[in-house]
């Protein structure tokens, strides 16, 4: 009977690893995520000042020509 009880005790300690890995896990994939969604609001603020301050020069710089030295 005492080894059933070490079998289940070491399950047990396992186990316990198992779930502080699984929260240590779940906080580290939380925490990229309000990064990714900060950078994500970030790319989005740069892209909308891009395109204002192309409009507000007034230029489509697809049209010009190429530079002299081409």
């Amino acid at each position: 009977m005492s080894s059933l009880e070490e079998r289940l005790t070491e399950l047990e300690v396992r186990l316990a690893f198992i779930d502080d890995g699984v929260t240590a896990l779940n906080a580290a994939v939380a925490m990229q995520d309000q990064t990714m969604l900060s950078m994500r609001r970030e790319l989005d603020r740069m892209r909308e000042d891009l395109l204002g301050l192309r409009s507000a020069l007034g230029n489509d710089t697809s049209n010009e020509p190429p530079p002299p030295h081409y």
